[in-house]
């Protein structure tokens, strides 16, 4: 396995293993403590494990945390999705910038996301299931949602959004979350 750091968003990572594969099928270490390791993260850090399953064209986010936000672990174990981060870190050198990335149960490959970086995906395949290893216990007191079509972002998801949320449909944009965290 190995940490490759994403330019466009300091402090995220992404994770690669090295699969194997033979007439029975493949195996590869999808978490490695030493690798996480090597990178400065602390692999012990992380509480919670969870996992979601889209069909075709869901869109889910953009999500993130306010208070001291939270970092995640993200691998598509099954399928095939279009993952985005976005860096509201303030104070990162690059903050707002973007990232997208294509995350399959072909390779396997986890991203690191940063605390205070937003986060949302568009399964890709009839069924796409994303694991989530997050460092910190879920307080849905803390949940902030920024509209997934905001212009000042300018994603490219890459299908129209079949599904989603209520609270992802009606999630306000960028300028207006940023409003309300200064104040």
């Amino acid at each position: 396995m190995k940490a490759t750091e994403v330019p466009a968003i300091a402090g995220a990572y992404l994770f690669e293993p090295t699969p194997q594969a033979d007439e029975r099928g493949s195996f590869c270490r999808t978490f490695d403590a030493e690798v996480v390791r090597s990178v400065g993260l602390d692999p012990y850090a992380f509480v919670q494990d969870s996992v979601s399953r889209s069909v075709h064209g869901v869109l889910r986010g953009l999500h993130l945390r306010s208070g001291a936000g939270e970092a995640k672990l993200v691998r598509c174990s099954y399928g095939r999705i279009f993952d985005v981060v976005v860096d509201l870190r303030a104070d990162s050198p690059t903050y707002r910038n973007r990232a997208f990335f294509e995350l399959s149960d072909d390779t396997q490959t986890t991203l690191y996301i940063p605390a205070g970086c937003a986060h949302g995906f568009q399964a890709l395949t009839e069924v796409a299931d994303v694991s989530y290893r997050i460092d910190r216990p879920h307080d849905p007191a803390e949940d902030v949602t920024i509209a997934f079509d905001d212009p000042e972002l300018a994603i490219p998801w890459p299908l129209p959004a079949t599904s989603m949320s209520k609270r992802d449909r009606a999630a306000p944009s960028l300028a207006e979350v940023l409003q309300r965290e200064e104040s």
